[in-house]
């Protein structure tokens, strides 16, 4: 017997991501990231962002059937029965939030529409409890939060007014393929030249908003530390963005570029401002090295090892959930010194950085690939629907 139309919509599997930020960062880009995967897996997405932000644009390039955008996160309160009647038409069941502040908007969707069911990731994780009377009414709502990593996933445990089998641990991924070098040796050293960095050095990297958090200081003071010892054979590579739109700090920036002069590294160091070819990058450096002191997952840890790279990582947060003996090195991120003796290690070992970037490599293809993220999510929508 064949079915109608609207059997056929029902049976689909369909979520909405709401993502009401202005912002710009792997919480922001992680929606769009996801969706061609969850198409392969057989997930139809939707998606509800601000009006005219850089979010809205990339998840309207990100392959999702419908994109609706509202002005302010307090329009979409005002046009909640029109939402309701919009998810209904089109017989969406699951609301993915990917902001904390978004949970009031899916507490009031799940309130007006109780068959839905609520799914939030916290990106970031918790860092104040949310046992107070208004988050335990959002929670209440809340069908399952989803933690990326185990340290996350800990403070959040205690944070959230929730039981522990509704708050899980689902690891980020990423395309390893993306990563798979792709220059010839003619083109890298193009590369090389066109960022500034002189040949038969090596090459020092940190990708990432250079904002205090993420250990730009850290790193330089270590990377100051190597050259006053005699180091003359290393350069180093800040990655990220200049301006305030990138997600860039422009005080810290000054502050960085003024001590680069005053110790006179100007040579020795490079900005490279926005890039969006950091796959490419990461053929032509060496070691890359991720300060932050407190990452809540560290997914510039996971695409520099799918690059085959040599990465030392800060021993804190949930870096080192990621990073072990075999596959890198930890250092204290408060510690100059600590870093320059991983780096000063590294940079005079390039066979141990080889081996360290080819198990780095095989480590996150065997655990951390987009399609082995998306295929845990979508069991969650699955059970949640």
């Amino acid at each position: 017997m064949s079915r109608t139309l609207s059997e056929e919509l029902a049976l689909q599997h369909k979520v909405l991501h709401i993502c009401l930020s202005r912002g710009w960062g792997g919480l922001e880009m992680y929606p769009a990231r996801i969706i061609p995967e969850l198409a392969r897996q057989g997930w139809h997405a939707y998606a509800l962002a601000l009006e005219g932000t850089r979010v809205a644009h990339t998840l309207a390039e990100s392959g999702a059937l419908e994109v609706r955008s509202v002005r302010s996160p307090t329009r979409a309160l005002w046009q909640l029965p029109m939402l309701v009647r919009w998810l209904r038409r089109r017989g969406i069941r699951v609301v993915h939030c990917h902001k904390s502040s978004d949970l009031r908007l899916g507490a009031l969707l799940k309130c007006l529409c109780p068959e839905l069911r609520l799914i939030f990731t916290d990106h970031m994780g918790a860092t104040r409890s949310k046992h107070d009377p208004y988050h335990r009414w959002v929670y209440r709502h809340v069908d399952r939060v989803l933690s990326i990593s185990e340290a996350t996933l800990l403070r959040n445990r205690q944070a959230f007014p929730l039981p522990a089998s509704r708050i899980t641990r689902l690891y980020l991924g990423i395309d390893t393929a993306e990563f798979v070098p792709q220059l010839d040796a003619t083109e890298r050293q193009a590369l090389r030249d066109a960022l500034g960095i002189p040949r038969e050095v090596v090459a020092m990297a940190l990708p990432g908003r250079l904002t205090p958090g993420k250990g730009q200081q850290v790193l330089l003071d270590a990377f100051t530390r190597l050259c006053d010892a005699g180091d003359t054979q290393s350069h180093l590579v800040l990655i990220g963005g200049l301006e305030a739109d990138e997600g860039g700090n422009p005080t810290f920036i000054a502050s960085l570029r003024q001590q680069v002069s005053e110790r006179g590294l100007d040579t020795r160091v490079t900005f490279t401002g926005f890039r969006r070819d950091l796959a490419r990058l990461f053929e032509v450096v060496d070691i890359v090295c991720v300060p932050s002191r407190n990452e809540a997952f560290g997914l510039t840890v996971i695409e520099a090892m799918a690059a085959s790279k040599a990465v030392v990582g800060a021993d804190s947060g949930a870096i080192p959930e990621l990073v072990g003996t075999e596959n890198g090195r930890l250092a204290d991120p408060q510690d100059p010194s600590d870093w320059a003796m991983r780096l000063g290690e590294l940079r005079d070992a390039p066979v141990l950085r080889e081996r360290l970037g080819a198990n780095a490599c095989r480590f996150v293809n065997a655990r951390f690939t987009l399609a082995r993220h998306v295929t845990g999510l979508c069991e969650i929508y699955a059970d949640a629907a």
